[in-house]
């Protein structure tokens, strides 16, 4: 399974990147998650979070990528599924910002996955665009 979406954010790049990166606050910005526990400090490759969903089980994800103000990449594995998650920032040219979230499953039990969970898989990766574009666009400006 391979889901994408994009939202531009009326907002600089620095705060969608501060909001995203600070994974414990999600929470406050959607409601496909529950909490999130930051398991290693600071925030950066090889960290690793356990994110509580509803309706999905409780996963552990790993930084497997970061590049500071722009990317980061996780994993979290399970049994026949992994799972990879990219969150991207893209500057635009009037000093906003796009944010650009991917998901994609392999394994031999993600087409299963994909069929039990993909709707509300998608359904949540949208709410979390969206939820960081309505909290990035009622920060204040820099």
């Amino acid at each position: 399974m391979h889901f994408e979406t994009s939202v531009d954010i009326d907002a600089p790049p620095e705060t969608a990147w501060n909001l995203l990166k600070d994974v414990e606050r999600w929470p406050d910005m959607t409601a496909s998650m529950e909490r999130v526990e930051l398991l290693d400090e600071p925030f950066g490759l090889g960290s690793r979070a356990r994110v509580h969903q509803p309706k999905l089980p409780t996963t552990v994800w790993t930084v497997t990528a970061f590049d500071e103000n722009r990317t980061f990449t996780w994993e979290s594995r399970s049994t026949g599924v992994t799972t990879t998650g990219a969150h991207e920032i893209i500057p635009t040219a009037d000093g906003r910002s796009t944010v650009r979230l991917t998901l994609d499953q392999k394994g031999p039990l993600a087409p299963l996955f994909a069929l039990l969970a993909g709707r509300l898989t998608r359904r949540y990766v949208t709410m979390e665009a969206e939820g960081l574009k309505v909290k990035a666009e009622q920060q204040p400006a820099p």
